[in-house]
């Protein structure tokens, strides 16, 4: 509490009894502004995270294009895994 009024003390030397109130007023307000923006950012960013996550029934249905198409056994494949690449023999770490 006592930072406190010596941090008062200081700025009502240097800023004057009427430019000090002015300056705490602009303060309050540049915050207040700054807490709006913040709960609007923050806002948003929840809608845009609930609007993203996905339905975990959507996840267990085939693939519609695979059935529309005629071929039901396609629908419920997953692609090839990517195969490793080919050992030729040779070691891979540098020869002492």
């Amino acid at each position: 509490m006592t930072e406190l009024l010596v941090i008062f003390a200081i700025g009502l030397l240097v800023l004057g009894p009427k430019r000090l109130p002015e300056l705490a007023r602009s303060l309050g307000r540049g915050l207040s502004e700054f807490r709006r923006a913040s709960t609007d950012l923050r806002q948003e960013f929840m809608d845009v995270a609930d609007s993203a996550r996905i339905d975990p029934s959507d996840l267990s249905a085939p693939d519609r294009s695979a059935v529309e198409d005629g071929d039901p056994a396609q629908a419920n494949q997953d692609p090839e895994p990517a195969s490793p690449a080919p050992n030729d023999g040779r070691d891979k770490t540098p020869a002492d």
